[in-house]
């Protein structure tokens, strides 16, 4: 198994550990060994999450047309109905 030091961490965070550390009954040992597997989980979990534009993409599908955009909106708006139910107002 192998040791790790951790040269030149400021006192005001060491001490934070090591209330954590006492907090959960643990060594500050313990503390940072915990704390850094609890770091690589979280990241490792994070990286599998598909962000809410790969969903999207992913129910949308996508299509190729290789007709320009003038094309594309011309043909829309000669699919437009003209419709006169508000003529007269609301």
């Amino acid at each position: 198994m192998a040791n790790l030091q951790i040269k030149g961490i400021e006192d005001e965070l060491y001490n934070e550990i090591k209330k954590l550390a006492a907090s959960e009954s643990r060594s500050v040992s313990q503390q940072m060994l915990f704390l850094v597997k609890e770091h690589l989980a979280k990241r490792i979990w994070i990286t599998r999450i598909k962000t809410p534009a790969q969903v999207l993409l992913e129910l949308s599908g996508s299509w190729v047309d290789n007709r320009g955009a003038e094309e594309i909106i011309s043909e829309i708006r000669q699919a437009r109905k003209n419709s006169n139910k508000l003529a007269e107002g609301l």
